[in-house]
């Protein structure tokens, strides 16, 4: 690695624009990729997302905006995937260019349906991308703080702790705290895992539940993350570290939150599909929970894990969210 690595943005989100606030900090030039035509074209007139944190204007002379991934692709050194896992591979099946000789960061928190592996996972086993070449950037920080530079704090995962320090390096800033960890594998988890939580702290909102079950709920689901990513990847991991602990936190009880927003809707009666279609942006959890259910009931040794159980029965089995929740009271402690 040298000094002038280009950094690209796959998305066009809220997350991928927070993104793109970051790096300018830092970045002469920033690019991104953009699949919407539309909002690329209002983005070089306007200065802003038309769709997600419009008060952020940019510099759009430091911007190389494209709604060609694969010049996007071409032109970068570092590559930064901050799409919704859902629509992951229907991107990445639009390359003509190789990521052979990319790093890749994902800002993605979620599995990738089309494989059930998280997205790291899904880079290397299908597009034999090494592991030193992959990172992840994870919170607690949702991109509205980002917006309004609210101080956030992010973890930056990758084996090769030199490219880990780059990305930190180049998304740090006055109110961006970085910290950087080898665990990949667990951070990455733990920021899809913390999705599905989510979810059901919204269930329980929307149910009518207090505050005071939401501490018990919450408390009980670190405890259950710490479970599922011991068995998934056993190393030694502090599992009240802010990539963890600190990311449900903020995902469970945030109002910026769509998780816990699409939760909330189920608890108040509205199916999954009428709930999907009310909002504007994609909750991971819902996606999350399916492959974290089926992956999870593969394992030689059974984890507990009565919450995602509970959500997974909710929004897959459509079982009745009341009934449900009150069968869960009396699995927690």
């Amino acid at each position: 690695m040298g000094k002038n690595e280009k950094f690209a943005v796959i998305g066009g989100g809220s997350w991928a624009t927070a993104i793109v606030k970051m790096l300018l900090i830092n970045q002469e030039c920033v690019g991104w990729y953009m699949r919407n035509s539309e909002a690329v074209e209002f983005l070089k007139i306007h200065k802003h997302n038309p769709n997600y944190l419009t008060s952020v204007t940019f510099d759009m002379a430091k911007i190389d905006l494209t709604d060609d991934i694969n010049l996007a692709v071409k032109k970068a050194d570092i590559l930064i995937f901050a799409v919704p896992s859902a629509f992951l591979e229907s991107e990445l099946q639009k390359l003509t260019v190789s990521l052979g000789q990319k790093i890749i960061f994902s800002a993605i928190k979620g599995i990738v349906p089309e494989t059930g592996l998280i997205v790291g996972e899904h880079f290397h086993k299908k597009y034999a991308i090494p592991f030193e070449n992959i990172g992840v950037i994870t919170g607690p920080c949702h991109a509205e703080e980002v917006a309004l530079e609210r101080l956030s704090y992010l973890t930056i995962a990758c084996a090769d702790k030199a490219k880990a320090q780059l990305v930190a390096k180049n998304l740090d800033s006055d109110y961006i705290k970085t910290k950087i960890t080898k665990d990949i594998i667990g951070t990455e988890y733990a920021a899809m895992l913390k999705n599905i939580y989510a979810i059901a702290a919204g269930i329980a909102h929307g149910l009518g539940y207090g505050d005071n079950f939401q501490s018990v709920l919450m408390s009980n689901a670190i405890r259950e993350m710490k479970r599922f990513t011991k068995r998934i990847h056993k190393i030694d991991r502090n599992i009240n570290d802010s990539a963890y602990l600190g990311d449900l936190l903020v995902t469970g009880y945030s109002t910026f939150s769509r998780n816990r927003m699409f939760g909330n809707m189920i608890g108040k009666g509205y199916t999954v599909k009428s709930a999907q279609m009310e909002m504007s942006m994609v909750a991971e959890g819902y996606y999350a929970v399916k492959s974290t259910y089926e992956l999870k009931s593969k394992f030689k040794k059974k984890v507990k894990t009565p919450i995602i159980d509970a959500v997974y029965e909710i929004v897959y089995d459509g079982k009745n969210a009341k009934k449900v929740f009150k069968d869960l009271t009396e699995k927690l402690d």
